[in-house]
């Protein structure tokens, strides 16, 4: 076993616990990401070379520093330095919140939002694949349903590889969750019809391709918000919520509105409207305020009520 260790700079402010909680929040045991005391671990997948970073914060809030472990059968200097932005990109380091913190000055509940999780950055998933199948997984049900069923598919299906005595998982390729059957998805807890998502959207990953390049869903990087919601619910089983989600986590968009979630509805009623219900059509026109950090005011609204502070 190979072992290094590097280090990322994030652009201040960046609180790791809050950026790696709320990227973590909803993983099981064996979710592709855990938070525990305070080292944040993720078992890469990098193009079939397995990498489990480990990152803990050794600086500050306002002069932020992580150190990142890396371990593996190999690790060659061009995977040390594809592992590295791969943590940095899934931990969100680059982003400059400076923009959104003064606008956010502007609006009293936001305002006292942004103070209380000061330096929370907005993590993303490895892939579009990734962000893709979590989004269909979580489509109309309970989150700790969902959160069952993505671990079922982790452990069942993901890569996985054993560190110093423990397994860890990375997220299942495409090809192996588009080479199962419908029932053996249905037997990890889908429904039919997100079985059919779930096969279909693996199957049609790697062939995915709006603009003629060989990347597949990750040619979506290069394409405007607009032709990438238009793209996405083409495929069958996705929406305009997932695509939405899809910009949030997986492309890192910062003006992406989730409309049609109801938790984003609720929070949003008790923070602004004294709990008076509100519609998707009303959200959307009073999210304009935020504009175009309305994915910044998302997560930190959400921030808010998983606390218990909205």
């Amino acid at each position: 076993m190979q072992k290094a260790v590097t280090n990322i700079f994030p652009v201040a402010p960046f609180d790791f616990e809050l950026t790696a909680g709320y990227h973590t929040y909803f993983q099981g045991r064996y979710g592709s990401d855990s938070l525990t005391d305070g080292v944040y671990r993720r078992l890469l997948d990098l193009d079939g070379n397995l990498v489990l970073a480990s990152v803990r914060s050794v600086g500050s809030v306002e002069a932020p520093e992580l150190a990142v472990e890396l371990q593996s059968q190999r690790l060659n200097s061009q995977d040390i330095e594809k592992a590295t932005e791969q943590v940095a990109w899934l931990l969100g380091t680059s982003q400059d919140l400076t923009p959104f913190y003064e606008a956010a000055q502007q609006d009293t509940p936001l305002s006292a939002i942004v103070n209380q999780y000061h330096g929370l950055h907005l993590p993303h998933t490895a892939s579009v694949y990734e962000a893709v199948v979590l989004a269909i997984l979580g489509q109309q049900i309970a989150t700790n349903v969902a959160r069952i069923i993505r671990t079922l598919i982790i452990e069942s299906h993901g890569p996985n590889q054993v560190f110093d005595g423990e397994d860890f998982y990375a997220f299942p390729r495409p090809e192996t969750l588009g080479g199962l059957s419908i029932e053996e998805l249905r037997g990890m807890k889908l429904s039919q019809r997100k079985a059919e998502y779930v096969q279909g959207i693996s199957l049609a990953s790697k062939n995915f391709s709006p603009d003629s390049s060989p990347d597949g869903f990750e040619s979506l990087h290069r394409m405007s918000d607009e032709d990438v919601v238009a793209s996405m619910v083409a495929l069958r089983g996705l929406g305009i919520w997932t695509a939405q989600w899809v910009l949030i986590r997986a492309l890192g968009r910062p003006d992406a509105l989730p409309l049609g979630d109801l938790a984003l509805r609720r929070v949003v009623s008790r923070v602004y409207f004294e709990g008076a219900e509100i519609n998707d059509a009303q959200l959307g026109e009073f999210a304009q305020r935020w504009s175009p950090w309305r994915a910044y005011a998302t997560v930190y609204l959400f921030t808010a009520m998983r606390s218990g502070m909205a």
